[in-house]
């Protein structure tokens, strides 16, 4: 096989899980666990894991800058890893628990709406990114990596970081 069929083949993988995440997390956010107890002790939880994750990100950066490749690609696969532990614990506490809604007012209520909005636009739009700046790190396609990585790093980081400011706006507000 090519290195250009390759390519392709990861490329259409890439985009059918792409898809597949958000359409499936849509799904599961209609769908409650019957006669199961709100797992309300996940969003602190969560929440802690993508302030962990935004860390870990300016760490990895960090890492590269100063060309320590191992750490860089270690921290990378954590940060992965926390982003799938994350997603699990987000769809599992929509699962058992109704929505809650925003209670604050005025100027504040617009901060975090869009804060929200943009939090999960990009969350949906990071996935294909990040993806593809990991398979091109892994098929040692570095000039092409870092091409992109230079636009995954500054939006997951935002994700990561936003992920935390939603949960401390809207903590009071749990029930």
């Amino acid at each position: 096989m090519s290195k250009m069929e390759n390519k392709s083949r990861y490329n259409i993988y890439i985009w059918i899980v792409s898809i597949i995440i958000p359409v499936v997390v849509a799904f599961l956010f209609t769908v409650r666990i019957p006669n199961v107890e709100p797992l309300r002790f996940l969003p602190p939880i969560y929440a802690t894991i993508n302030g962990l994750t935004a860390i870990l990100l300016i760490f990895a950066l960090w890492a590269i800058k100063n060309k320590n490749i191992k750490l860089h690609e270690g921290l990378m696969k954590i940060a992965i890893a926390l982003s799938l532990v994350f997603l699990v614990m987000y769809v599992a506490y929509h699962m058992t628990s109704d929505s809650t809604s925003y209670g604050g007012e005025g100027v504040l209520r617009y901060v975090y709406f869009f804060i929200l909005i943009t939090h999960i636009v990009l969350s949906i739009g990071v996935i294909p990114m990040v993806l593809i700046t990991y398979v091109r790190a892994l098929s040692k396609q570095f000039e092409s990596h870092k091409k992109i990585a230079r636009y995954t790093f500054p939006i997951w980081l935002y994700i990561a970081v936003t992920g935390v400011i939603v949960y401390l706006m809207i903590s009071p507000y749990y029930a």
